[in-house]
Formats: C-alpha cells, structure tokens, sequence
C-alpha cells in the first residue's frame, strides 16, 4: 500500500492550539471557591442528639443557596442548646451544590449559660469548620451527622 502525505495549511496547528485554549478556559476557572455558611440551629441530647436549623450559604462567585440544617447523633452526651448566628467556612468546593449532603461529625462539649464553640466535620473531600456563639447547658461526647439540604 502506499501511504500519501497530507500537508495542512499552517493556519490548522495555530487554530487547533486557539480552540484548545478556549475550551480549556472553562475548565481552569471552575477551580475551588470559597463558601461561608451563616446559620441558626438549636437542638438537645439525652443519649441522642438531634437539632434542626437554617441558614444560607454564599460564595465568592456569586452563588448563595438557603439550606436547611439537621443533626442526628448519640453517645454519652446530655443537654438543650441554641446557637444564633453561626458561621461556617467550607473548602475543597468548586460548587455552591458540593456544600448539600451528610457530614460526619465528632464532639466532646461541656457549657451552660452562654457558650461557644468550634468544630470541624467531613463529606469526602470537603471539610466544613464551623463556629457560635449560643445558650444552653451541654455535657458529653457526641457521634453522628450533620446534614445540609436545600
């Protein structure tokens, strides 16, 4: 068989490396954002820990979202607490849709009266510090979820 040689004008590797970089661009900018949770939540333990809330979640890029808050856990942990004006930092988002789902939480607290605190929980690859300031009294170690939904 005998191969023939294709010449392409010199304008096509010059066009070819203009769509690359165009198409690219997209996809270099959807990099990490930066996200911040302001909430309310309140809730109490006998054993079992759960707490409801809500708050909304906005974005460096423009994005911001309502959410709903729900925690469910348990262990040696008794109390009724209530935290205003919470706020919340997330990393490893690259959209405001990562920051929805369930993230494993871990606690040792102890408080009464006014109190704050500080916690940092995960879902996979995003991590969510939280911090407040709120009333209550609490004392125990805590295992469970922290769940955000829209």
């Amino acid at each position: 068989m005998n191969a023939r040689r294709i010449r392409l004008p010199r304008a096509v590797p010059l066009l070819a490396s203009l769509l690359l970089a165009i198409t690219a661009a997209p996809a270099a900018a959807q990099g990490s954002i930066d996200c911040e949770l302001r909430y309310d939540l309140s809730g109490w333990s006998i054993f079992y820990k759960t707490g409801k809330g809500s708050g909304t979640v906005t974005c460096d890029n423009g994005q911001s979202m309502a959410v709903q808050i729900r925690t469910k856990g348990g262990g040696a942990s008794i109390g009724k607490t209530t935290i205003r004006d919470g706020r919340g930092e997330f990393s490893g988002i690259t959209g405001i849709d990562d920051v929805l789902g369930t993230y494993a939480t871990a606690e040792a607290h102890a408080s009464a009266g006014k109190a704050s605190g500080a916690q940092v929980m995960t879902k996979g690859d995003v991590s969510l510090a939280l911090a407040g300031k709120g009333e209550g009294w609490s004392l125990g170690v805590a295992f469970g979820k922290f769940v955000i939904s829209r």
